[in-house]
């Protein structure tokens, strides 16, 4: 069971900003799927203690991080914002390149994305999301599954995504796109 669609049709971004219901919903390939309750408690723990140590880390530096709910738009080409078929709410995103910030949020694959996985949600991320973040050129993608004490990661190669790394919630993991930053699992999870 994936999560659930806002209905059959395909959507775009300019039609997704006029929605008025209390719904969140990602766009993927113009198809709305609802975003679920509230995220756990655990969930927003190693949410904000990855982007705390993130930030901390790029404090000096151009990078900006955001979390969820922040609009990534991933256009195909050089559509019109309006005509946008892909908006995803990664949990983590670092932007690098000021240009591709707006005040909507971001336009084009941040720099690297993480996504905290929740039992709701898991499959969604690791499978459609990835491909999508893949096809955008997201250049480091974590998926950490708190529950498992695992984090995947995946870098872009010239072909795509290679083959992950599958690192325990132990110690420090770096991040190949931005070294100067690594998360110290101790003191997330």
């Amino acid at each position: 069971m994936g999560l659930p669609v806002r209905d059959q049709g395909l959507h775009t971004y300019g039609e997704y900003l006029g929605w008025t219901d209390p719904q969140r919903y990602e766009l993927i390939d113009g198809i709305a799927y609802a975003m679920t309750p509230a995220p756990t408690r655990l969930h927003q723990k190693v949410l904000l203690e990855i982007a705390r140590q993130i930030a901390d880390a790029l404090d000096t530096s151009p990078c900006e991080v955001y979390v969820a709910p922040f609009d990534v738009r991933l256009p195909r080409s050089d559509e019109a914002d309006e005509d946008i078929d892909t908006v995803v709410q990664p949990d983590l995103s670092v932007i690098c390149d000021p240009g591709k910030l707006d005040e909507r949020g971001c336009r084009g694959a941040p720099d690297w994305v993480i996504e905290i996985l929740s039992p709701g949600t898991a499959a969604h991320d690791q499978a459609r999301k990835r491909a999508v973040y893949e096809r955008a050129g997201v250049g480091e993608l974590w998926l950490v599954h708190p529950t498992d004490r695992t984090v995947t990661i995946y870098h872009l190669e010239a072909t795509g995504y290679g083959r992950p790394d599958i690192f325990e919630l132990s110690g420090t993991t770096p991040s190949a796109v931005l070294p100067v930053v690594s998360i110290e699992w101790q003191r997330v999870v």
